[in-house]
């Protein structure tokens, strides 16, 4: 009687263990919650994974094709991969780019433009955010306009007024604009600073003010420490757009001899298209116009790859995802 008494205990943890592990099995692969299982895991993953593909495969393939030597680029079964790496392209684009000038002309131009724009973006984004002033709704409406408005519009009338001033073919109409928080997306970046100073407490300026700090002392002592997430915000998105800039600089730079690299990647598209128009099809066209691009992009990436912290915390914090 003990034994059938014990045996039937045995059976009946058995079954409860077996019990335990099938709950645990389907809460590990479906989750307690809907987003903490594991089907969930996999298809956030598989999501993940086919985006950054969609984002990385134009960079993968500019890399793959700028490498291949003339066996490679005329052998079909080669795809992503080379049977041997080919720097000759790479040398090739950097000869006629006048890597060295341009890259020097596209800093200074991108950082000047870049530092400018915070600091008058700024002092706008306080104004709209924290001052009360005339018609202010009137110039925030003109804000939100010039945002919307595309620059053909306007840049016939930009180009007659630099032209009487002498500064076509020049840096100037690039970089002096950008002392008003005018230029390239220059409204954007107001926006940026009004959203992101609107969310800071009162009490910082009320306490300010009762230590007897004026409106200029606000701002520079309280208002622009707290705020470096916009600041990194609007120095990397003005950086990285007046540096890919085309637009701007064939109007206001068609006739300089020293460029900046996205002129100068437009010039020798324009030069390989002429040479096979004469010569005939080049298979090697289209490896020095990707190792172009890639000497092109290669700087912004190189500063991302350090701020991008920094970066995604700035976004966050101005509002940008909302």
């Amino acid at each position: 009687m003990e034994r059938v008494i014990r045996k039937f205990k045995g059976d009946l943890l058995s079954r409860n263990g077996l019990r335990r592990n099938s709950v645990r099995a389907a809460r590990w692969i479906v989750g307690r919650e809907a987003d903490k299982g594991l089907i969930f895991k996999l298809f956030l993953y598989l999501i993940l994974i086919d985006t950054a593909f969609i984002y990385m495969k134009p960079i993968l393939y500019m890399i793959s094709t700028m490498v291949k030597d003339g066996a490679s680029l005329l052998d079909p079964a080669v795809v992503w991969v080379p049977r041997t790496l080919y720097w000759g392209h790479l040398l090739e684009a950097f000869r006629l780019l006048k890597y060295p000038s341009g890259l020097l002309i596209s800093t200074i131009v991108s950082v000047s433009v870049a530092c400018l724009q915070v600091i008058a973006c700024a002092v706008a984004g306080f104004a709209f955010a924290r001052l009360d002033f005339p018609f202010k709704r009137f110039w925030l409406v003109c804000l939100l306009f010039a945002f919307v408005m595309p620059p053909q519009v306007t840049i016939l009338p930009s180009i007659l007024m630099f032209k009487e001033a002498g500064w076509i073919n020049t840096y100037l109409p690039l970089i002096v604009p950008a002392v008003f928080g005018h230029g390239l997306k220059g409204a954007l970046f107001v926006i940026i600073f009004r959203q992101f100073f609107s969310t800071l407490p009162k009490e910082l300026e009320e306490a300010a003010r009762i230590d007897g700090a004026n409106v200029f002392r606000i701002f520079l002592r309280v208002m622009l420490p707290v705020s470096t997430p916009a600041i990194i915000v609007v120095f990397l998105f003005s950086f990285v757009w007046s540096w890919n800039d085309f637009y701007y600089p064939s109007m206001y730079m068609f006739g300089a001899k020293e460029v900046p690299l996205s002129i100068s990647l437009s010039k020798l598209a324009a030069a390989l298209t002429a040479e096979e128009a004469q010569a005939g099809p080049s298979i090697f066209a289209e490896p020095i116009k990707m190792a172009a691009s890639f000497l092109i992009i290669l700087p912004p990436l190189i500063v991302y790859s350090f701020t991008q912290r920094w970066f995604v915390e700035g976004v966050e914090r101005t509002g940008l995802v909302d």
